[in-house]
């Protein structure tokens, strides 16, 4: 005898139910039809499942861990089930975007809602992705449009750049330096400062550009993300240098935006893969993602100085 899956289905609704009447009831069957299934699957496996007391079942630890491999299989399953539903649901038509975490927040929701006014009809799925993982994703093929920050495309896509704007300062309410149009390195000086993760290339940047300078600051908190590092400025923690998009969406909500005497640039540029089959709704909702990103560039343009000097980033991933 082999394990089946009727062996599994009944092993699990004992899980599930505790005891072999609610199991049957599960299953639609008999209370004697259980207990014979589940002697079967015993003598398969060579080993006990449940040890009985007072008419009880209790699962042994090697239930447990059985059971555990069986809920990740119906888990997949489940998957494949929801994944069907989505595609009789959408049948209409749907796009599928994979994009780093900061433009899920910002350019993407202003760019889905355009695109839902000219094809109300269309749904458009988002999958936020950290980087490595959204490149592996992108040259696996399986999303029809990506957005990211680095320069190169990943194997077997082509990269359009989008949008190249600044990096910012973001204040709390209340700060001294709110008083100032233009912030300089040298504002920081005792500073509280937030960062990103010490792995982040923008953050070894500042880190570099700050010690070279002399410019002591006190690091009171570091975050994965330019979301994570607004919600602390925005609560008082102190203050921090992130990307403006991001920046812009937390803007009004006890968080200022203001520029830099020097340039940390930030760049958006568009995936698209060569090898999947071509959706004809991407070129439709790419016009859409240049009408948000230039409405975008409008919006820092009224905070944009006069730059003294740049300072090139090195390419990150948020």
């Amino acid at each position: 005898m082999t394990l089946t899956h009727r062996h599994i289905e009944v092993f699990r609704a004992l899980m599930t139910a505790g005891s072999v009447t609610k199991a049957a009831q599960l299953l639609f069957t008999s209370q004697p039809t259980v207990s014979r299934e589940l002697a079967r699957v015993e003598q398969v496996l060579g080993f006990s499942l449940f040890d009985r007391e007072r008419g009880r079942l209790r699962p042994t630890l090697a239930a447990l861990t059985l059971f555990d491999e069986i809920k990740r299989v119906y888990e997949g399953l489940e998957r494949v089930a929801s994944t069907a539903a989505s595609l009789r649901t959408f049948k209409n038509g749907q796009l599928s975007i994979a994009s780093l975490p900061a433009f899920a927040h910002s350019l993407l929701p202003g760019a889905c809602r355009r695109f839902h006014t000219h094809h109300p009809e269309i749904a458009v799925s988002i999958a936020s992705q950290e980087s490595p993982f959204l490149e592996e994703c992108l040259t696996a093929q399986r999303y029809d449009l990506g957005l990211t920050e680095n320069g190169a495309p990943p194997a077997g896509t082509t990269l359009v750049p989008l949008l190249e704007v600044d990096e910012v300062c973001v204040l709390p309410d209340g700060h001294r330096l709110l008083k100032k149009s233009v912030i300089d390195l040298s504002d920081f000086v005792d500073e509280n400062f937030i960062s990103l993760s010490a792995t982040d290339p923008y953050r070894l940047q500042l880190d570099e550009d700050f010690l070279r300078l002399g410019i002591p600051r006190r690091m009171v908190a570091e975050a994965p993300s330019a979301v994570s590092v607004c919600s602390l400025v925005r609560q008082g923690l102190g203050v921090a240098i992130v990307n403006p998009l991001t920046a812009l969406d937390f803007e009004g909500r006890n968080l200022h935006i203001r520029p830099l005497s020097v340039s940390y640039p930030f760049s958006v540029s568009i995936i698209r893969p060569k090898h999947r089959p071509g959706n004809p709704l991407v070129d439709a909702f790419i016009a859409m993602l240049r009408e948000e990103a230039e409405h975008a560039g409008h919006m820092l343009k009224k905070i944009k100085p006069k730059r003294s000097r740049k300072i090139v980033a090195k390419e990150s991933a948020r």
